[in-house]
């Protein structure tokens, strides 16, 4: 089987962390990130960046950005 190249590992970002991919995909995803400094850090932000999103509660909108916000949809339904 070919290395697997960058773009590879890219498109199996999401199912990697989510431990969805068939095992041999998974030894040739971490052969390559072994020697790929980019990928690596690549797949590390990602798999924080989901941490962080699942395990956080969202952060109140400041009063102002929610009336903002409600004026806007209230608007677009109405057009709709």
């Amino acid at each position: 089987m070919p290395a697997m190249r960058c773009r590879q590992v890219v498109d199996k970002i999401s199912e990697y962390i989510d431990g969805e991919l068939d095992p041999e995909l998974v030894r040739e995803l971490e052969r390559h990130l072994e020697h790929c400094e980019d990928c690596r850090i690549v797949v590390d932000t990602t798999h924080k960046t989901v941490e962080v999103f699942c395990h956080t509660d969202p952060a109140p909108l400041p009063d102002d950005v929610s009336e903002r916000l409600n004026q806007m949809f209230s608007q677009r339904f109405r057009k709709g």
